[in-house]
């Protein structure tokens, strides 16, 4: 067949991750299993069962309370499963007896052997004023995907001091420490939706923070 389609065909890569496209990400089981988000599967071959993941009693709690996190889905059996959410960026991170904090929103999929939770930020007086901040820790070794609304950048915290928006945050490795700083005058003058300029979330310590061009859907604040 000749035609430009052609030019979007699998590929052949047999790792257990790897990026179809810039927004399709190919995981290849390999009689194994990995947790992804639920209803980012977009298609799959061979064969594949898919189960809902509760993450036991302690994590259902937190994840009611805090509203962090997302459901679930295992995902296993010899196939391969292409997965994706919204047109969002993936990308890749392998963990090496490592930990990140990361959005929970912003998770598309991770090994099995990835281990995870649901922790608060800490931030001092500053996070108190906030209401909280808590996002999701994965610690061990194997692949894990995330997401991006667009392209993002990684910043190196070492260099300067590093602020951002608590919604643009996507991740941060094992190594960063977090604060909160506050701009009491944005605060007072905040009407109609959340905002960057009121509280943001500092990164100090040695790593990197990952960046997106977005601050996720408007929140309306209420009154």
């Amino acid at each position: 067949m000749r035609s430009e389609l052609t030019s979007f065909q699998e590929t052949t890569s047999t790792d257990a991750f790897t990026l179809q496209n810039r927004k399709l990400l190919k995981v290849h089981l390999k009689e194994g299993s990995i947790r992804a988000k639920a209803g980012s599967m977009v298609a799959y071959q061979g064969q594949v069962e898919f189960e809902h993941v509760g993450g036991g009693l302690g994590k259902m709690l937190k994840r009611a309370v805090t509203g962090e996190g997302q459901k679930l889905m295992s995902m296993t059996g010899s196939g391969e499963v292409f997965l994706a959410d919204s047109a969002k960026h993936v990308h890749l991170v392998y963990l090496e007896n490592e930990s990140i904090t990361v959005n929970g929103q912003a998770l598309l999929a991770m090994e099995e052997d990835i281990a995870w939770d649901i922790n608060k930020v800490q931030g001092g007086a500053a996070g108190m004023m906030a209401g909280g901040l808590f996002n999701t820790t994965l610690k061990g070794t194997g692949y894990v995907a995330l997401l991006t609304d667009g392209e993002p950048i990684l910043l190196d915290v070492a260099q300067a001091a590093t602020f951002a928006d608590a919604q643009a945050a996507v991740a941060w490795s094992g190594g960063v420490t977090t604060t909160f700083k506050t701009d009491i005058k944005a605060f007072k003058s905040l009407t109609g939706r959340s905002s960057g300029e009121s509280f943001q979330i500092g990164f100090g310590g040695q790593g990197w923070v990952l960046v997106q061009p977005s601050e996720g859907p408007q929140v309306v604040v209420q009154t």
